[in-house]
């Protein structure tokens, strides 16, 4: 059944009256991405009391710069982990299920360019129809060559011998953040985005809470809570490293950096490019990696790369031979090849993978190879790796190592898999491609909401109206022009000229709206970053 749409309690003053009453949350959530929200919203379903605390926007970092891919993982079938590819398509198919106006099926394929590759990776694919079983999207076909250029009429002609159509899905990352929280706060959560978590309290060795610093006055707060959870992502080595200082020197001594980053570029580039409703996957490129296309928003992102990077910048740089690496590999794989000039946006997103653990004094639970759960001697419990398709069951896992160390009450595990996100509207309700220019589908059922908000009927450009940014300063916990044109729209991560173009005017809009400076030079400024190609 769907959620009801009712005004939210997501205006500033707001929320932080609320934050500032004296109350012991059940769970407090340090970090607003895929993980931390994941957290608030099945804890906020099963009737904990949950409050979520974000250093900037939610989703700013990592969780709004995926490929928006919603997959099983081909890869870890090669490898063998059939656990962890069948864990991700259940979920796949129930986030599908759940939010189908945000995340949808999409097939894709595979071309050949050697005479054994279609029947090699079309029987790998087929196992991967087999572990999905009724949850399976479509069935794997193999293609000839000339029903693979039907698909893919783009594609690189010359000596192409066929390929393998298969199924996965897509979706819309930052806006499924921005759902799930929502739909937390539907349930009783207190969600509060640019609000810096400084310190940690204590009741003697033991975890009893934080200090956060609302970062647009300097105001401080401290929260009360019976467990505190470090959803970090790549940030959540700085926390645990102060919980360890305050255990001692030789726990802050024996506590090693637990994520060690990796950084993905997507290079965006116009629909002509693919100019098709399908993906294309190349599962081994010249140096082994794997390159997609993907039909995203009325344009086509290429990537990603995989590549090891010692620092946390929160807007990281995209390395020159990344780009090298995607704009050459697409020119092997795409009749007409994108060059630099044609890039309309190149986007950077830090991944944290897990290293192993073997510090003195953490009780390591380790759920998967995708995502680890540690609680430190103080009950501190950090959660990060993971990706975004199995948010869902991390969250899970996360709550069932609370209550194993008797840090919040056993609840029956579930809840949220048949919980349809705010809205997904009934079962059945029709819904628009997601590789279609985005506009008021990227609302749901609430579209009707934002068509009832002043400026409706003024676009400021293609697929954004005033009445959109009104919905999203009033709903959607919008406070600066980068909240709205890169994660409530796409628009940064689509067309970073045409942002800087209409920065202006969202500013002065959000500014009617909320009172508050919307940092618009800060992020006519920030577009450069998002049109610049390392020489």
């Amino acid at each position: 059944m769907a959620i009801e749409t009712k005004p939210l309690l997501t205006q500033r003053a707001a929320l932080m009256t609320r934050l500032g009453q004296p109350m012991v949350y059940d769970l407090a959530i340090i970090g607003g991405g895929a993980t931390g929200l994941g957290v608030a919203l099945d804890a906020a379903a099963r009737g904990f009391s949950v409050v979520l605390l974000e250093s900037h926007d939610f989703a700013k970092g990592t969780s709004s710069r995926s490929t928006k891919l919603v997959h099983g993982g081909v890869r870890y079938l090669a490898q063998g982990n059939i656990a962890l590819v069948r864990e991700a398509l259940h979920e796949r198919t129930t986030l599908l299920n759940n939010a189908p106006f945000i995340a949808q099926p999409l097939a894709f394929v595979m071309p050949s360019y050697k005479w054994w590759e279609t029947a090699f990776y079309g029987i790998g694919l087929k196992m991967y129809d087999a572990l999905a079983g009724k949850a399976g999207l479509g069935k794997t076909k193999l293609l000839s060559r000339e029903a693979t250029l039907a698909l893919l009429p783009t594609a690189q002609a010359q000596g192409l011998k066929g390929g393998v159509k298969y199924w996965d899905g897509q979706f819309n990352d930052a806006r499924l953040a921005l759902t799930l929280a929502r739909t937390a706060a539907l349930h009783g959560a207190l969600l509060v985005n640019y609000c810096r978590v400084v310190d940690l309290i204590y009741d003697g060795t033991k975890v009893a809470g934080l200090t956060c610093e609302d970062s647009l006055n300097g105001q401080s707060y401290q929260i009360k809570a019976r467990c505190v959870v470090n959803a970090a992502g790549v940030w959540v080595d700085e926390l645990r490293q102060k919980d360890a200082l305050h255990l001692g020197d030789d726990v802050a001594r024996a506590t090693q950096p637990m994520v060690a980053p990796s950084q993905g570029v997507h290079i965006v580039v116009d629909r002509e490019f693919l100019a098709a409703d399908v993906g294309l996957m190349v599962p081994k490129t010249a140096d082994g990696r794997v390159l997609f296309a993907v039909p995203w928003l009325g344009k086509v992102i290429l990537g990603t790369t995989d590549t090891p990077r010692d620092d946390l910048a929160r807007e990281p740089q995209a390395f020159k031979e990344e780009v090298d690496f995607i704009l050459k590999e697409s020119a092997r794989y795409l009749r007409r090849a994108p060059g630099r000039s044609d890039v309309k946006s190149v986007w950077v997103g830090l991944r944290p993978l897990v290293k192993p653990q073997d510090s003195v004094g953490d009780n390591t639970k380790r759920i998967s190879r995708e995502h680890t759960v540690l609680v430190s001697r103080s009950g501190l419990v950090t959660v990060t790796g993971g990706k975004w398709t199995t948010y869902r069951a991390m969250a899970e896992d996360v709550l069932a190592v609370c209550a194993d160390n008797g840090l919040i009450a056993r609840h029956q595990a579930g809840v949220t898999e048949k919980l349809r996100l705010i809205g997904s509207g009934p079962p059945g309700m029709a819904v628009q491609s997601l590789s279609q220019a985005p506009g008021e589908h990227s609302y749901g059922c609430e579209a009707r909401v934002v068509s009832s908000l002043p400026g409706a009927q003024n676009p400021l450009c293609a697929g954004l109206t005033e009445a959109m940014i009104r919905f999203a300063a009033r709903h959607e916990y919008a406070v600066t022009v980068e909240d709205v044109l890169a994660r409530r729209s796409r628009l940064l991560f689509l067309d970073a000229q045409l942002a800087a173009s209409v920065a202006v005017r969202v500013g002065e809009i959000l500014r009617q709206e909320t009172g508050l400076d919307p940092k618009t030079q800060e992020f006519i400024t920030l577009t450069q970053h998002y049109l610049r190609l390392p020489d």
